[in-house]
């Protein structure tokens, strides 16, 4: 009889409060806590790579509205691409019938949306950095939080809660 469930969840903690890992009793900060706070210990970030420790519980549910939601982002910046296309589009339609009109003025015009289309292209470059700087942050975020122990260390858990709860004095 399992005294709490096999899900873990992976916290950090403060540098301060690293304690030893239960594996190799390396100091650590992150801690692996059941979802009822009855259970937790001091794991290495290293471990939880390991497949023979641990292995990740994926939430399908998280994981389609995570896609859902940068699907609807993609969409939204490509809607905005194209309605400024639309908008430089017009603009330069404007300027040709400017420019049949005036030739003097032809040239000063073009002078202008060349620089106009440089200023754009820093806007690009300064919106691609941004985009790669969330992408990093994203990535961070898709570490897996939840796990489940190998059967072994699971129980090795449960025989060691049991054997804390069968000293304690009552």
């Amino acid at each position: 009889m399992a005294s709490f469930p096999n899900t873990y969840t992976h916290r950090k903690v403060a540098d301060t409060a690293a304690k030893s890992c239960e594996i190799c009793f390396k100091p650590s900060t992150s801690v692996l806590v059941t979802s009822d706070n009855k259970d937790f210990f001091f794991v290495c970030p290293g471990h939880l790579k390991d497949r023979g420790f641990c292995k990740p519980i994926i939430d399908e549910a998280a994981i389609a509205a995570r896609k859902k939601k940068e699907m609807d982002a993609e969409v939204e910046r490509v809607k905005q691409e194209f309605e400024e296309k639309q908008k430089k589009k017009k603009e330069k339609e404007k300027e040709k019938a400017k420019e049949k009109e005036k030739e003097k003025e032809k040239e000063k015009e073009e002078d202008k949306s060349k620089d106009k289309d440089k200023k754009d292209d820093e806007d690009e470059g300064k919106k691609s950095d941004e985009k790669s700087k969330s992408d990093e942050v994203e990535k961070a975020e898709e570490e897996p939080r939840v796990f489940g122990l190998a059967k072994a260390f699971y129980q090795q858990r449960i025989d060691k809660k049991k054997k804390c709860r069968d000293r304690a004095p009552e």
